[in-house]
């Protein structure tokens, strides 16, 4: 016996003619009253015989030469059956259909005549044997018989031919539909390798949305003469704009959103996918022409926790293309997006954070080298002009050299200062030894000592302990900025430093000064213009802890920055929450 994948139709036609055929066996025993234990044991075995290929067919199991011998065992039962019950005599007399429906059915026209031809001669030959008298009639019988045979053949033949070409088209269907899913399942592998494969934002952009139309349509004609529109929007500035896009025009390239409308907003709120019917109506979606001409539309959004990146739209002019199985190979192809995104962004942020550093040691070699020329350099240089008037000035006035002379040790002193205030603010020992409070008040000490700068330093203690070493470092570097700024251009007597608790897991820094102050808004209008980074360094170092910086200053009244620093990362999406709003 052999299983097959599929059950064979002609088996249950089978089956369920020999049902009915033997229904009809009891009823016309009952009616002609003769439905009697002795006549009722070869329907019995019937019963039995179709019980078991009923069991065989629902396991899809057939025997070796499996329709010979269906056909063969019908042909001994019906023919046993005939006899028991009395031949043509008998009040089931046309016991014979049975192999003729098996005939036809396992073997077409050519079976129904052969079970007929059978099924006369067993008519025939019982009426020979013990019915001498209905010999005609079992003539008529026979011909009946072939009659019938070639009537349901015929009728067989053109039944099963459908139900064959009908089974052949289910079939090619199960092959094309296995053959898409395969394609199908073969474009998200080729998805995910192109989306690992490549760091370059631009690059996965475009192979999300060229790997979507090959998932979608497996045949690649079919896909090039799709009318699909589609594009992965991201935000920039606060405004999505469009990264990649296809079938767009230049000037769909250039229209910005809000997300704050229609089938944008829905997915950035419940943070799901969606799919609407009238995407061409859209409030802020159908102001791109292209998706004017589109009836439904599918839209993901590109988020990874907190994090929303974007949404990935498709569209399409048919209101039905966008199926269940379709939305669910979008739905992967938007996650596997998500991550190749978020990887692109980390690398670029990477890169760029590399340039950023890059940046910042080159600017301050370049603040070392102005310092060191406005300072020291001119203070060396000043030195050695005194030094060559003191020598002179032996030779003629020997009292005022020596004046002279105490000038130039005072200035060396002077000199000395400002270099080792150089060296500690490169890299203050004491902060890595003795943490940020201490750094602060030598820093404070040493403005006091080396510029007559007074600052005065409040400090919460264990506040500054909850921070890790690198943060204290960042938030030293804040401060130095910011007190070296007011100290240079504020012209103020007095800079105030303090670092306390500002609600939960929060901290606040604010560096204070009671100078000339300045115009924010026309300082910011023309920075680029300028050769210092002051302000560029404080909001930089201030995103290196995660915080939050604003600034105040009004002329003639000083300057205020606060500084809001998270501890935690609770605390910290907190803040920027506060901001978004």
């Amino acid at each position: 016996m052999r299983t097959y994948e599929t059950p064979y139709i002609a088996d249950w036609f089978a089956i369920s003619l020999r049902w009915t055929v033997m229904i009809g066996f009891v009823v016309s025993l009952a009616l002609g009253g003769e439905l009697t234990l002795a006549l009722f044991w070869p329907i019995a075995v019937m019963i039995f015989w179709n019980m078991l290929v009923t069991v065989l067919a629902s396991l899809s199991i057939r025997l070796p030469l499996h329709r010979q011998i269906s056909l063969a065992v019908d042909i001994l039962l019906s023919g046993v059956f005939f006899w028991v019950q009395g031949g043509l005599a008998g009040p089931a007399a046309w016991t014979g259909l049975m192999p003729i429906f098996s005939g036809i059915v396992y073997f077409e026209l050519l079976g129904g005549l052969m079970a007929a031809i059978l099924s006369a001669a067993l008519a025939i030959g019982f009426a020979w044997l013990f019915a001498p008298l209905n010999v005609a009639l079992a003539m008529e019988w026979g011909g009946i018989y072939a009659v019938l045979g070639l009537l349901f053949g015929f009728i067989g033949k053109q039944l099963m031919s459908r139900l064959r070409i009908s089974r052949q088209k289910w079939l090619d269907a199960e092959d094309k539909s296995r053959h898409i899913q395969g394609e199908r399942l073969r474009a998200i592998y080729e998805l995910t390798s192109a989306l690992t494969a490549t760091l370059s934002y631009k690059r996965v952009l475009d192979s999300a949305l060229d790997l979507g139309y090959t998932a979608l349509n497996p045949d690649s004609d079919a896909a090039d003469n799709d009318p699909l529109v589609s594009a992965i929007l991201l935000f920039r500035g606060g405004q999505l704009r469009v990264g990649s896009a296809r079938r767009f025009t230049s000037a769909d390239s250039r229209v910005t959103f809000q997300g704050s409308e229609g089938i944008l907003k829905k997915v950035f709120d419940e943070g799901e996918p969606a799919f609407s019917k009238d995407i061409g109506y859209d409030p802020e979606l159908g102001r791109v022409i292209a998706f004017r001409n589109c009836t439904s539309g599918y839209c993901f959004p590109l988020r990874s926790g907190f994090n929303v990146y974007g949404a990935m739209v498709f569209a399409h002019p048919d209101p039905n293309y966008f199926s269940s199985d379709r939305r669910d190979l979008l739905d992967i192809i938007g996650r596997q997006a998500v991550v190749a995104i978020q990887n692109a962004r980390l690398y670029q942020d990477l890169v760029e954070e590399k340039e950023r550093m890059v940046e910042v040691h080159e600017e301050a070699r370049k603040k070392l080298a102005r310092d060191l020329h406005d300072g020291p350099t001119q203070s060396v240089a000043a030195m050695a002009m005194r030094i060559n008037i003191a020598r002179r000035m032996m030779e003629k006035d020997s009292k005022g050299a020596v004046d002279e002379l105490s000038k130039i040790e005072e200035l060396a002193h002077r000199t000395t200062k400002e270099i080792r205030h150089m060296l500690f603010t490169l890299r203050p020992l004491i902060l890595e030894s003795q943490g940020l409070s201490a750094a602060l008040k030598a820093m404070a000490d040493k403005m006091r000592e080396t510029y007559t700068q007074n600052v005065i330093v409040n400090v919460d203690d264990d506040l500054a302990g909850q921070m890790e070493m690198g943060k204290q470092g960042v938030v030293f570097y804040i401060i130095e900025e910011a007190v070296n700024n007011a100290r240079k251009h504020a012209n103020a007597p007095n800079i105030w430093v303090r670092l306390r608790p500002f609600q939960q897991s929060m901290a606040l820094l604010e560096i204070e000064d009671d100078g000339v102050g300045f115009d924010v808004d026309a300082v910011n209008k023309a920075y680029d213009k300028r050769s210092s980074l002051g302000m560029v360094n404080l909001r930089e170092r201030t995103e290196l802890v995660n915080g939050l910086l604003n600034l105040k200053s009004t002329i003639g009244k000083g300057t205020n920055i606060s500084v809001y620093i998270p501890l935690t990362e609770e605390a910290a999406d907190r803040l920027h929450h506060a901001k978004s709003r």
